[in-house]
């Protein structure tokens, strides 16, 4: 199954909190979606392979996401290598996304920052001819990107998930080993507090507030974007 839009994470649970809200939106706006998480999760500090298998396949259930894949590329070892970009490669080919939305760089996690080149440069070697694979060549030819924790800098694009935002909580609680979760018995990391679940909320309320909505999740470009108005003058020509 090909998909109308890709988004890449670095591990399961990446995407959700960082566009999961827009994920959804693209769903119910009636978009085939699909997620390609590189990583396995494995060097985690909670959770079992087999168990976030299984959360990541629930969340997109939740999300409504009609195609899910994982790249098994090592946790804690993502390198913008050729023969990581191979396997990328390889799954960028099959989904054959219109748009595709990765990890954005710089980011406090190494792994975070090695997705955003890997997936970017997978992504142009994707649509050469002369790069052997299974499939026909492909490149994505719109690329945005997002911060799955903390935003480094402005953004470009703030995308209104207010009817949305609700549905972004409930796949980030698909993660059960990974975030606030009282009932999970496992040694305590900094994502599986209270406080930063309290965090998710705030940071989407900030974007929101930035473009008068009650929720929003930020989007980054690497290469200026065409429009053919300014937005806002639409419907004044």
């Amino acid at each position: 199954m090909t998909v109308d839009v890709l988004a890449v994470g670095a591990h399961p649970d990446d995407v959700e909190l960082g566009i999961g809200g827009t994920l959804h939106k693209l769903v119910q706006q009636g978009l085939c979606v699909g997620i390609l998480d590189l990583t396995q999760g494995e060097m985690g500090t909670r959770g079992t392979v087999e168990e976030r298998l299984a959360e990541a396949t629930e969340a997109a259930t939740v999300l409504g996401v009609a195609r899910r894949e994982n790249a098994q590329l090592p946790d804690a070892g993502l390198h913008n290598t050729p023969d990581q970009q191979r396997v990328v490669i390889e799954h960028l080919r099959s989904f054959r996304p219109r748009v595709l939305f990765a990890p954005m760089a710089p980011d406090r996690h190494p792994d975070h920052e090695a997705a955003h080149h890997l997936v970017r440069d997978a992504n142009f070697f994707s649509g050469l001819a002369r790069i052997e694979g299974t499939r026909e060549p492909h490149r994505t030819p719109q690329v945005y990107f997002y911060h799955p924790y903390f935003e480094a800098a402005m953004p470009q694009l703030i995308v209104d998930i207010s009817a949305h935002f609700e549905v972004k909580q409930a796949a980030l609680r698909a993660h059960a080993s990974q975030f606030f979760n009282p009932a999970y018995t496992g040694p305590s990391t900094f994502i599986a507090s209270e406080s930063f679940w309290q965090t998710i909320q705030t940071r989407a309320a900030y974007w929101g507030s930035r473009i008068n909505a009650a929720y929003g999740e930020a989007l980054y470009c690497t290469q200026p974007l065409g429009v053919a108005l300014p937005p806002g003058l639409e419907g004044l020509i």
